[in-house]
């Protein structure tokens, strides 16, 4: 009888230790992710072509950072510096030119840098500018640490010019 009171006792302290240690799993399992980079995109055909021609010829710094591995490992994601200036090809269409969406807005910031026309949209961080009128939406989120953060466009802009191409004439 005395070893089932033992078992009993040490129970709650188990599931205790137990709740703690998923705790901390759970908590190294975020900050993996966080460190991963973007979500990966899935574009299909055309889409697809274009950003694995773009991932070919993207430069090796972009604001002097250099070239870092994304994981997992993608043809439609990169990475520059540390914080991450981060690069997405292939992503949806942005929600404020949805006419559809709640978020739509038809007078969103935009401006053509090296003869790409980008949407602007700031955020708690940095901004977050996406190629519009190519093929392909190409996202870029460059941290505050890097004003002016348009910078990176510059950097980008030849890539993106000769292996995406344009929906619409100038």
């Amino acid at each position: 009888m005395s070893s089932a009171r033992s078992a009993v006792r040490r129970t709650p302290r188990l599931r205790t230790a137990s709740a703690l240690l998923l705790v901390a799993v759970l908590a190294g399992c975020s900050s993996a992710a966080e460190e991963s980079g973007p979500a990966v995109p899935s574009p299909a055909g055309k889409t697809a072509e274009a950003c694995r021609a773009l991932h070919a010829k993207l430069p090796e710094r972009v604001l002097a950072e250099k070239r870092t591995k994304t994981e997992p490992r993608s043809e439609y994601t990169a990475n520059w510096g540390d914080p991450r200036i981060e690069l997405r090809c292939g992503v949806p269409e942005p929600e404020v030119l949805q006419p559809e969406s709640e978020h739509y807005n038809p007078t969103s910031e935009g401006a053509v840098v090296n003869g790409v026309h980008w949407l602007f949209e700031e955020r708690a961080d940095g901004y977050r500018f996406t190629s519009v009128e190519r093929l392909s939406f190409v996202e870029v989120t460059v941290p505050d640490e890097y004003a002016p953060e348009v910078g990176a466009l510059t950097d980008l802009a030849t890539a993106l010019r000769e292996t995406v191409p344009k929906t619409t004439e100038d």
